[in-house]
């Protein structure tokens, strides 16, 4: 208790209290005084509860701690006995109740502001239901419940914002850059805007560019489904695959297995996954969960320090210690019954821990089968996309082998032709070789022959001349050939000009006619658009004030039914009043002593007659406390001149000892003599 005390002393003197309590001022204050405490308390918690008790009944001050206490889901120590007694303490400020109550407020004071701050809004008002038998009430309880989610919401987006560590200045400097990203897109558009203002049907092409950028989202929209699409299709033939291994698996197995056989293995696998589902799952689950659950209360604490670190590693490590030394108390002891447990106990957690691992072993085995299948599979789908062929089995595979056999041998004797072409080749490569290289000598000779005879050249402005011949002979056989086509193409021109002359002289005149009858429906269809364009103003004149009448209509409809709701609820309260005073009267008139204490006015009386007792004996205690001022305060008076002289002793007595030693101290008669 003097524990409690100290903590609830310490943190009143702290902020925002500042009470300046010690242990005997708190522990005297009077029970109206401990309330008012409580009641800062409170209103530190939530400021609705800013009071002055003084001015408020007992009874409503009760009442609103209760409500506040309830919402803050504080329990009282003991039983349902004991909650009368909980709230007779709480109404005359009994110690025992209000100060555990202290203690619980002032140990989690944040956490009990934000559990009022959300009380505010999420305590839902309870309705009637006979009140929600009317639209108006039902609609608008249900707005009142969408935005109560609404607000849980956004309040959990706040914490985790306040907890993801996202600093103020970043948003600011995030949004001021985001601001004068919007400012230089509106130029950039008032720009586009002006420049595309002098192009001539700029609205015409606005339109088209704004259907194509739907038709381009549609296209990628369309894009998206068709991958969606292929990748359904994809998972949908991944799962037939495996549907039709474990089919000829199962056909397999039950092709040769015996039914002895197929029992047996149905037996260790029912067994194996009884293991599982029991055994293995439930410990994996539950530790799962302790782990999520550590995970949540790491996330909701407040981020760490390294002193914070620090801490809790020297408690682990004192933990530990406290651990180790308990096992080696534990093994002193060496008890001979707990030495056998112990071995048997060995050997279960051993064949245990054997079991868990070849448990694992298999399901790790099992999932390996299950990737080695899935990348089959994959690979099968990867050669049919690139072969646009299945993978073969069985005879397929044979009568594959077997084609490839012949076609290697065709391939090996089409090679052997290939290798003795290439060999050929060679040959006439090496003769070609040696023919050029004879006539470059022939030519040499010649060369050194003409220059001999005075005609050096003589052969090659031959050569140069024939070929020079030969290429003016090419040269006017194509002129011959150009020309001639040419006088063929332009007769053939002027004999397709005359024929569409004469086709299209008919559809010339069919043209004329046209076009006045074109003219003539464009007149019409002008004072046509004008008539229609007047007509339709006029209606939609009329159709304007219609609206607005009929609007004016429903909002006196509306009006009319809320007065009509008003009223009723009105008369329903008026009704009910008039029923209690009815009551009131027959209780107050009945000669049935009984009825009479159940009447208001009775109890209202009761109540008055108790409060005056009550102020009686409170004054009294007033005047007894007015009288005994006086010599309490000469007795505090004295005992603190009495401390402030052992004070002064004890002092003097400390400085003696501190000083070397001038003389002796003799206490004879209670008086010291200090003997030099």
């Amino acid at each position: 208790m003097s524990d409690q005390i100290k903590f609830i002393v310490d943190n009143l003197n702290k902020e925002p209290f500042r009470k300046n309590y010690n242990l005997i001022t708190f522990d005297s204050l009077e029970p109206m005084q401990l309330l008012q405490v409580l009641n800062d308390v409170l209103a530190e918690i939530d400021p609705k509860q800013v009071v002055d008790i003084r001015e408020e009944m007992p009874e409503q001050t009760a009442k609103r701690m209760l409500s506040l206490l309830g919402i803050l889901k504080y329990k009282p120590p003991g039983n349902a006995t004991d909650m009368s007694t909980f709230r007779q303490g709480l109404v005359i400020g009994s110690k025992p109740v209000i100060y555990p109550v202290l203690h619980w407020l002032l140990q989690r004071t944040n956490e009990l502001k934000k559990r009022a701050y959300l009380a505010r809004f999420l305590i839902k008002l309870e309705v009637p239901s006979e009140f929600l038998q009317d639209e108006t009430v039902a609609d608008t309880n249900k707005q009142y419940e969408e935005l109560m989610e609404a607000f849980k919401t956004l309040h959990k987006e706040c914490e985790q914002l306040k907890t993801s560590g996202f600093s103020t200045a970043e948003i600011r400097r995030d949004i001021s850059a985001m601001e004068e990203e919007k400012d230089q897109l509106i130029k950039r558009v008032e720009r586009l805007k002006k420049r595309v203002e002098t192009v001539q049907n700029h609205q015409r092409m606005l339109k088209i560019a704004r259907q194509l950028r739907v038709e381009k989202e549609r296209e990628e929209f369309l894009a998206q489904q068709k991958q969606e699409q292929k990748n359904q299709l994809f998972h949908a033939v991944q799962r037939l695959q495996r549907v039709q291994n474990q089919l000829k698996s199962m056909r397999h197995a039950a092709a040769d297995a015996k039914p002895e056989s197929l029992m047996k293995r149905l037996e260790e696998e029912i067994k194996f996954n009884s293991y599982m589902v029991t055994e293995k799952f439930p410990k994996e689950l539950e530790s799962k969960k302790k782990e999520l659950h550590f995970l949540q209360k790491v996330v909701s604490e407040p981020a760490m320090g390294h002193s914070d670190l620090l801490e809790l590693e020297s408690k682990i490590n004192e933990i530990n210690t406290q651990i180790n030394q308990l096992i080696e108390k534990k093994m002193m002891r060496n008890e001979p019954i707990e030495g056998k447990l112990s071995l048997y106990r060995q050997q279960a957690s051993i064949i245990s821990r054997k079991k868990e691992a070849k448990a694992e072993e298999l399901q790790e085995a099992k999932e390996k089968l299950a990737n080695l299948e899935r990348e089959v599979s994959v690979k099968t789908n990867q050669t049919r996309e690139f072969d646009g062929t299945e993978v073969l089995k069985g005879d397929e595979f044979k009568r594959y082998v077997s084609k490839l056999r012949s076609k290697s041998t065709v391939f090996k004797k089409k090679h052997q032709i290939i290798a003795e072409f290439k060999a050929e080749f060679g040959l006439l490569q090496r003769t070609e070789e040696l023919l050029k290289q004879r006539h470059e000598n022939i030519q040499h000779q010649l060369q050194t022959v003409e220059e001999k005879k005075g005609i050096s050249g003589y052969s090659y402005t031959q050569e140069e001349l024939e070929r020079v011949s030969a290429l003016k002979t090419e040269v006017d056989e194509m002129k011959g050939r150009t020309l001639d086509d040419m006088s063929e193409m332009v007769k053939k021109l002027n004999s397709l000009v005359s024929e569409k002359k004469s086709a299209l002289a008919p559809v010339i005149k069919e043209l004329r006619q046209l076009r006045q009858k074109c003219q003539e429906l464009t007149q019409e269809c002008d004072e046509k658009k004008s008539q229609y364009d007047s007509c339709a103003a006029g209606l939609e004149s009329n159709r304007s004030k219609l609206e607005q009448e009929v609007r004016g209509l429903r909002e006196e409809c509306l009006q009319e039914e809320s007065r009509y709701h008003y009223t009723n609820c009105m008369i329903k309260n008026l009704e009910i009043q008039l029923r209690r005073a009815t009551d009131e009267m027959k209780a107050y008139v009945s000669s049935d002593q009984q009825e009479k204490r159940k009447a208001i006015r009775q109890q209202y009386t009761k109540n008055i007659a108790e409060q005056e007792n009550l102020g009686k004996k409170l004054r009294e205690k007033q005047k007894v406390v007015r009288e005994s001022h006086g010599p309490n305060m000469k007795q505090a008076k004295m005992w603190r001149d009495f401390e402030q002289l052992m004070e002064c002793k004890k002092q003097c007595f400390l400085k003696q000892q501190s000083q070397t030693p001038m003389g002796q101290v003799i206490q004879e008669g209670g008086e010291d003599r200090l003997v030099l």
